[in-house]
């Protein structure tokens, strides 16, 4: 009986579903293990071979829990508002509701041919009114809660309104955009819409003017990562920075709590790093600075308070509103044409681009400790968002800093000399000197102090003489949640007196309307500008908000929604959530360390502070898997001619390297007649071949459709099968590693399979029998069992295929077909490849689905040694070996050794100066 994966493999996806194999309830019997993979994008394209690695890591490990007696919520759905289902629905006037159910539908069954064991009774899609309706609710609660920064958690606005009624904002302690001083009676004397717009400025969901990203071509605001070198990545089209009223998350007030917790989880050091710099924490002080010449001042943020005296000139962010104030009219054209060349740019790519630019405001501040004038600059590589906006430049220990006082003349003035050194001349220096150790110069009240005690005296002396105040400062900005698109959440407000309401929440869900294209309004309003009546059902006909939610609004409480999808009265029931608690195991891609991750631990701690989940922290434990990159195949064409040269014979002609289809590729050999089906151009091509055939060249590189080395997993499940699909995927490397997909590979694993399928079956014959294992044949069971389980538990599935090759290998070997040796094989192989597991395991005599098998324990009494080799050297040269019992003695094995004949003949009669027995190990004889 052949190994037939097709059948076998339709067989038990057929079973899997009919019997609700994977459905999964609240079993308070059992401990819980819940297991996610990053929401994904339905896209057009469907999946190809790089997409699978995390979703099978993810399901051995599910399976793997399954065996092990836990009770498993392994879901999947998708994140389906996307600009890529809009933008076609531009371009062909097809509703994105339409591509998107058509990509889904792909999708599915894509990942039901490699046996996932999702449980699709919970599958959600965010495009659904049924599941935006908690994204909108969840708006709502934030939009009606503020953040107390005492309590260090979200209240209602309800009794920020009561202060405000009793004593004004004295003693307020709240997150806001702008501090604002008023009393109880200047409250009550504001009209309702005065004090909405006050309220906006501590709401955690806030409507507010804001510098964004703005991509004409798209009509649509768009986020740092959706940006690159001043083009959207989507279409390439040029963006500006421009100033547009958005609703924004008040993100930025949990920055202190989303650090903290990273100390909680079990991420990766890497992953923990990047989050904690993009939180940016960092303690100093904000000075204030006199205007030259003028009765006002501004603020500046600085972690060194300490080089104060190194302060020769101060940088304004083009974006700051200090620029239109501090241009000087003489300055004016030529700061206009710097901030008309900056807008082009995103802080991202400011952050990143080391090119030094500015242009002078015609302005000078006053420094507060030394009195002197210093020269106001303008410079992109200051940013608007972190701190006030404006910096003290201290060229001489900060290295932009240094470049720019170069670039442009500027004094550089040493204050900080490194210890065990002398002053120097700054205009002698290549770079700036580090300023984090040593001790003050030329620092009037700080001089001779080390840094750490100057640092120290420096904020006392600003509090001391009301310079400014010490404060610590964040880096992570709030969330702008507004994007200028139809295909997204609706958000649940309307407009009166143009200050945004909340609808009830009965009223939920807000669903889109129809329009009649996708494309913003004749008078540049956003596509929702075309609904008709889109607005209330009042008499007054409040208008609704015509942006819709960015994509990350459906992605950042889908977990939550999973435990408890079909619960039409909350979010997730309190039953559900304290089962489930949270993801034990979330795996996905580095794509997603910053955003995703920041909102979901954002949104997930504002629902903790409203008592509607239990666990404060989402993510109990991530992997970023590793991406699979394409393996690009080349042919060679013969310059001016329809001929191509194999691999080892171009370097004889002037040729052309062309990317040719990877799927028309076997180890590196094309085939050449379809090769000429592949291309019209190539119909009546010639070939210089090398011993009858065509090898092509290869290369690693990103898989894309461009380079034709995309390559389909139905394909490779057509021909192999999706068991040898997964082990292969796991085969391939490291799970956190990117790593080649080469099918060089492939039929390795797939010999594995068969070879294993022939320990069971011979011919037509079931050759498995109840004969009693040897030591041997548990030895080699057990030292498997101990390696998978080691390796499923580090996620080092690439080792584990190895183990179970070596395994089949052995057992082979040894002609071994005896069940209680292949039956705890089967049922640890079932994470890897469940099909063939699952036919194996029926084969043995079971009527349950190997799902519900016990995970086999290694016992290391199998593993002990009854003898050991001992290699007996001379002088510490290995001369022969002696096997001899495992539980020898010392001087027992030291006498065996002395009185073997070959012994003997290499002492020649001399007598050793000195036998060394480490037991276990050696016997070394020293002459």
């Amino acid at each position: 009986m052949e190994y037939n994966f097709r059948e076998i493999e339709q067989k038990w996806q057929a079973y899997w579903k009919n019997n609700h194999i994977y459905k999964t309830e609240i079993d308070q019997n059992k401990p819980k293990f819940y297991v996610l993979d990053m929401f994904p994008y339905p896209s057009g394209a469907g999946l190809h071979v790089g997409h699978p690695l995390g979703y099978i890591a993810s399901d051995i490990f599910s399976r793997y829990k399954r065996l092990n007696g836990f009770n498993v919520l392994h879901p999947m759905g998708y994140d389906a508002f996307g600009l890529p289902a809009e933008q076609y629905a531009i371009q062909t006037g097809q509703h994105p509701a339409v591509t998107t159910k058509k990509n889904i539908a792909r999708y599915r069954e894509q990942l039901d041919k490699i046996g996932f064991c999702y449980d699709w009774d919970r599958e959600i899609r965010t495009c659904e009114p049924d599941y935006y309706k908690w994204t909108q609710w969840a708006f709502i609660q934030m939009f009606n809660h503020y953040y107390h920064t005492k309590l260090q958690k979200a209240q209602p606005i309800e009794l920020l309104i009561e202060a405000f009624e009793t004593t004004g904002t004295e003693g307020i302690q709240a997150s806001c955009t702008e501090e604002l001083q008023f009393t109880a009676q200047e409250w009550h004397s504001k009209s309702e819409k005065e004090q909405q717009e006050i309220l906006l400025n501590y709401r955690i969901a806030y409507l507010a003017d804001l510098k964004v990203n703005w991509c004409p071509a798209l009509g649509t605001v768009l986020a740092n990562d959706e940006v690159s070198d001043g083009l959207s990545v989507r279409g390439g089209h040029p963006v500006e920075q421009r100033m547009m009223r958005q609703w924004s998350l008040r993100v930025s007030a949990y920055a202190q709590r989303l650090l903290d917790g990273l100390n909680t989880l079990e991420w990766t050091d890497s992953l923990t790093e990047t989050q904690k710099n993009w939180i940016g924490r960092s303690e100093g002080a904000e000075l204030r600075f006199d205007i030259k010449g003028q009765d006002y001042n501004f603020e500046v943020f600085t972690t060194r308070a300490d080089t104060i005296y190194g302060v020769t000139f101060m940088v304004l962010a083009p974006e700051s509103e200090l620029v239109k104030s501090l241009t000087t009219p003489a300055q004016a054209e030529e700061v206009g044409n710097y901030l008309d060349a900056t807008k082009k740019r995103t802080e991202r790519e400011r952050i990143a681009d080391r090119r030094v630019t500015g242009v002078f405001s015609g302005s000078y501040a006053i420094n507060p400790v030394s009195g002197i004038e210093i020269p106001i600059w303008i410079s992109d590589y200051v940013l608007a968002g972190y701190g006030t906006g404006a910096i003290m430049a201290v060229p001489a220990h900060d290295s932009r800093d240094f470049a720019f006082a170069r670039y442009f003349g500027l004094e550089i003035k040493q204050v900080v000399v490194p210890a065990g050194e002398e002053p120097s001349d700054p205009y002698d220096w290549s770079e700036s000197i580090d300023a984090k150790e040593g001790y003050m110069v030329n620092s009037g009240f700080l001089d001779k102090l080390t840094v750490k005690q100057a640092i120290a005296k420096a904020k006392e002396y600003i509090a001391e003489k009301q310079l400014g105040r010490v404060k610590i400062n964040f880096r992570l900005r709030d969330a702008i949640f507004s994007r200028q698109r139809y295909w997204g959440e609706p958000f649940p407000v309307y407009y009166k007196d143009e200050m945004p309401y909340m609808l009830d929440e009965s009223r939920l869900p807000l669903e889109l309307p129809e329009i009649d294209k996708f494309l913003p309004t004749e008078k540049g309003e956003p596509p929702l500008g075309r609904a008709n009546n889109w607005h209330t059902d009042t008499d007054d006909h409040f208008p609704y908000e015509l942006c819709t939610m960015p994509g990350f609004a459906g992605s950042s409480a889908y977990y939550l929604r999973y435990m408890d999808p079909q619960n039409k009265k909350e979010l997730v029931s309190k039953q559900a959530n304290e089962y489930w608690r949270n993801v034990d195991l979330y795996i996905g891609g580095t794509e997603h360390a910053t955003g995703h991750l920041i909102y979901s631990r954002f949104w997930n701690k504002f629902l903790y502070d409203l008592g509607l989940v239990c666990e404060d922290e989402p993510f109990k434990k991530l992997i970023n898997q590793g991406m699979i990159q394409g393996r690009s195949n080349f042919v060679y064409r013969i310059k001016d001619s329809n001929t191509f040269v194999s691999l080892n014979l171009k370097n004889q002609y002037e040729t052309t390297q062309i990317h040719v289809d990877v799927n028309i590729v076997s180890n590196d050999i094309l085939d050449t007649n379809r090769f000429k089906e592949w291309n019209p151009e190539y119909k009546n091509a010639e070939f210089i071949l090398e011993d009858g055939k065509y090898y092509c060249g290869w290369a690693v590189e990103k898989m894309s459709k461009s380079m034709y080395n995309v390559v389909n997993p139905d394909d490779i499940v057509e021909k192999y099968g999706a068991d040898t699909l997964r082990l292969y995927e796991m085969f391939l490397g490291p799970l956190e590693q990117s790593k080649p997909w080469d099918t060089n590979g492939i039929d390795g694993v797939h010999r594995f399979l068969k070879k294993l399928w022939s320990l069971f079956y011979k011919n037509e014959s079931f050759i498995v029998h109840d004969e009693k294992p040897t030591a041997e044949e548990l030895k080699v069971l057990h030292k498997t069992i101990k390696k998978i389980t080691f390796d499923i538990e580090n996620f080092s599935y690439n080792t584990s295929v190895s183990a179970f090759m070596i395994c089949v290998n052995e057992l082979f070997t040894l002609k071994c077909s005896k069940k209680l040796i292949l039956e705890p094989l089967v049922i640890l192989l079932a994470p890897f490849a469940p099909h063939i597991a699952e036919e194996l395991y029926q084969a043995l005599g079971h009527t349950e689905t190997v799902c519900d098998a016990v995970f086999p324990v290694c016992n290391d009494e199998y593993l002990k040694e009854s003898s050991v080799k001992y290699p007996i050297s001379f002088n510490g040269k290995v001369r022969f070996t002696m096997d001899l019992p495992a539980d020898m003695g010392k001087e027992e094995v030291e006498k065996t050794a002395m009185s073997n004949e070959q012994t003997v003949k290499f002492l020649e009669g001399r007598d050793p100066k000195k036998i060394i027995v480490v037991v276990g190990k050696i016997v070394n004889i020293v002459l």
